[in-house]
């Protein structure tokens, strides 16, 4: 069983138990008079939680539907419906960050309408208060949805990792594709300084060397003195053309490669020249998606063997050995940047009901904000709205987060 199935059992098994610090679901309701009332968790004819004291019944529904979501107060007096002009009526909301919303009633045929939009999500603690024939009234509930709590020992052992939400911005990418050479500015041929004969070699082909290393010895033609041919930088021999006997000619005996940097060569269509310039950010992605790195253009040159065809290096490093020369590569050059006032990290999006959302974080508890989104490039999206800048949210992920609160039964609840 791998790690990921572990943690969602856990979270499975943690949703069926009571949340510490969690409060119930039940609305408390007491009479500023006489200090008691009733409450009750039933549903009415409208679909609304239901809150009672003494004779006094009122009925509070979210509508929805094919509008704004509204708060819709229906009342009862002593069993019978009570005209919506004889309560006064008030719901004030506390949301998960401290943020309170007033809501006040006017009549509106058989109930009270609320003032103003009730956003998402429908998550918070409430408080109603109403007058009738001079006899104050209250309750206090709580109605949370797509809200979870996970100690912050879990948090990190699940691997959730947060950011804050605030400016950022869009990039514009164009797509090249390539492969890895070696840096030119790190490979060195290595040639006798003297005609003579190879007398001895202890560089094999492919093997790592030091600068200074020996690498052969010649006998020089003209003196008959032997001197040492060594390595001129730290690399792998590449090329070895040279075996005890042999002449040496001027030909090259060793190619010595430092592929501690190496070049992603991509291929540039005529058309796209004029869209990139030297110093662009460029990630560089293997094919096969098991390395990816990042760099900037450092030249853009005509390709081997002339043509049409242009070609963009990007130096990357290479001292731990990931990118080898040969290797297919695909990257995106950077060509634009748009400066957006509120983004957020494609990570951390998650599809919720008919929302996409992210899970915003306070303390150890977690909840969804569905968001308005705009423009993206594929990394970071633009946020029109749902959630304020400056939140923290769960950026890596997340998926854990929805899997808990659909376990535990609270995604949707009015």
């Amino acid at each position: 069983m791998n790690k990921t199935l572990i943690l969602l059992l856990a979270l499975s098994l943690a949703a069926c138990k009571p949340q510490p610090g969690a409060a119930d679901e039940h609305g408390h309701g007491h009479d500023e008079a006489q200090g008691h009332a009733a409450t009750t968790e039933a549903r009415g004819p409208h679909g609304g939680r239901l809150l009672t004291d003494g004779d006094l019944e009122l009925e509070i529904a979210i509508f929805e539907d094919g509008v704004p979501p509204e708060f819709h107060v229906y009342a009862r007096h002593g069993g019978k419906p009570l005209a919506p002009s004889g309560l006064s009526l008030t719901v004030e909301l506390t949301r998960l960050d401290g943020e309170r919303s007033l809501f006040r009633f006017t009549p509106e045929q058989d109930y009270l309408k609320g003032s103003g939009m009730v956003a998402e999500p429908h998550s918070f603690d409430v408080r109603v208060e109403a007058v009738h024939d001079g006899r104050k009234h209250a309750w206090t509930y709580d109605s949370y949805e797509g809200r979870t709590r996970i100690g912050a020992e879990m948090a990190r052992s699940m691997g959730i990792r947060t950011a804050v939400a605030g400016p950022g911005s869009l990039r514009e990418r164009l797509p090249l594709y390539g492969s890895i050479r070696p840096n030119a500015e790190r490979v060195r041929e290595v040639a006798a300084r003297f005609p003579g004969v190879v007398r001895s070699v202890s560089a094999r082909l492919g093997e790592p060397v030091k600068a200074g290393q020996l690498l052969a010895t010649v006998e020089s033609n003209e003196s008959l003195q032997t001197y040492a041919v060594t390595a001129p930088i730290s690399g792998l021999v590449t090329q070895r053309a040279a075996n005890p006997g042999e002449a040496t000619g001027e030909r090259a005996l060793f190619v010595i490669s430092d592929y501690a940097s190496v070049w992603a060569e991509l291929t540039v269509f005529p058309r796209d020249r004029a869209r990139l310039q030297a110093g662009q950010a460029v990630k560089i992605t293997a094919a096969d998606a098991h390395q990816s790195g990042e760099g900037r253009i450092g030249a853009i040159a005509s390709a081997e063997g002339g043509g049409p065809m242009l070609v963009a290096r990007v130096p990357l490093d290479n001292a731990q050995g990931q990118w080898t020369p040969g290797q297919f590569v695909t990257a995106e050059v950077v060509i634009g940047e748009s400066p957006v006032p509120l983004a957020i990290v494609n990570t951390a999006l998650q599809p919720f009901r008919d929302f996409t959302v992210v899970f915003a974080q306070v303390g150890e508890t977690y909840e969804a904000r569905m968001l308005e989104l705009g423009r993206s490039d594929g990394e970071m999206t633009e946020v029109l709205g749902g959630i304020k800048p400056g939140t923290r949210y769960v950026s890596a992920n997340s998926y854990l987060v929805k899997a808990d609160i659909e376990k535990s039964g609270a995604s949707h609840d009015h």
